[in-house]
């Protein structure tokens, strides 16, 4: 026997006929399409966000970015925008395979569902707790929404349609996107933040206190939130004073007034106005503690 016959002999004959082996589930077009979108749209926050950037038409100030620099814009320490790029893969995946029309609508419907419900909860928590909206999230919740229509739209027979099925349906896929909801909100509200304080930083929080330095900042200013994201957990023993306790337009604090504050965030250290966004290298210098001792400390 031949040795091409050998490797062929150990083989079972495919049972289906010729036109059945080679007919193929042709990709969800219109699905994979918006997915790509969604693909481009968030690899290219991801980058940004990886360089530390700012993405296009997102100017200092902006409500676009108090959202980027607010807690709602990571989640376990990665970029929103990388999980998103995450959901949106799975989404390109889903609408490209499937060995059937049913499997695979099944599977666009919940991650589709998912990412829907993912952002319309960060876009209304940033609203909340930011008071701000960001364009590119929003065209992603726009995506998202036309993603999940067009999925929900054509429903293939045999897929959850009756009464019954649907509810089953739904409160299975529903508990689980509720299930993500409450991790997001947990580490939205930082209670998944457990690292343990920076020596030298912890050091230089105590020598602020101790010498009577104050921070100045507001609640909707975008760099007072990244200057407290500098000092990690020892954020909150900072010598903190909230200068707009009425939100963004409110009156100014009385203490504020006083100092002669005007811009946010403000450091007055042994008498002196520091302002803007100070590096914790740089508050050591300024108020004279030495930041190499503490690392020992």
């Amino acid at each position: 026997m031949s040795r091409k016959k050998r490797r062929h002999a150990g083989r079972r004959p495919d049972p289906r006929p010729a036109t059945a082996r080679a007919a193929r589930l042709a990709p969800d077009w219109p699905a994979l399409a918006g997915a790509v979108l969604g693909l481009l749209l968030t690899g290219y926050l991801a980058i940004v966000a990886a360089r530390d950037g700012a993405p296009a038409f997102c100017e200092a100030g902006s409500g676009c970015d108090a959202v980027q620099a607010s807690d709602w814009s990571t989640f376990l320490g990665l970029p929103m925008a990388a999980w998103g790029f995450g959901l949106y893969a799975l989404i390109a995946l889903a609408a490209a395979t499937g060995r059937s029309e049913v499997s695979r609508w099944r599977w666009l419907s919940r991650w589709t569902l998912l990412g829907l419900a993912i952002s319309v909860f960060l876009t209304a928590a940033a609203w909340l707790d930011v008071g701000a909206t960001c364009a590119w999230c929003l065209a992603s919740l726009a995506l998202l929404a036309a993603l999940f229509a067009w999925v929900h739209a054509r429903r293939p027979a045999g897929a959850p349609g009756a009464a019954a099925r649907w509810s089953n349906w739904w409160l299975g896929n529903g508990l689980a996107a509720l299930g993500v909801l409450a991790l997001l909100a947990v580490a939205g509200g930082g209670l998944l933040d457990r690292t343990p304080e920076d020596p030298r930083v912890a050091g230089l929080v105590d020598h602020l206190n101790d010498i009577g330095a104050t921070y100045y900042g507001a609640s909707w200013c975008t760099n007072c939130r990244r200057q407290s994201r500098l000092f990690g957990a020892s954020a909150s023993r900072l010598p903190y004073v909230e200068c707009s306790p009425g939100g963004q337009g409110g009156p100014v604090a009385q203490a504020c007034r006083r100092a002669g504050v005007s811009a946010y965030p403000t450091w007055v250290i042994h008498g002196l106005h520091h302002t803007g966004l100070q590096r914790p290298e740089q508050l050591a210098q300024l108020s004279g503690y030495v930041w190499e001792a503490g690392a020992g400390d």
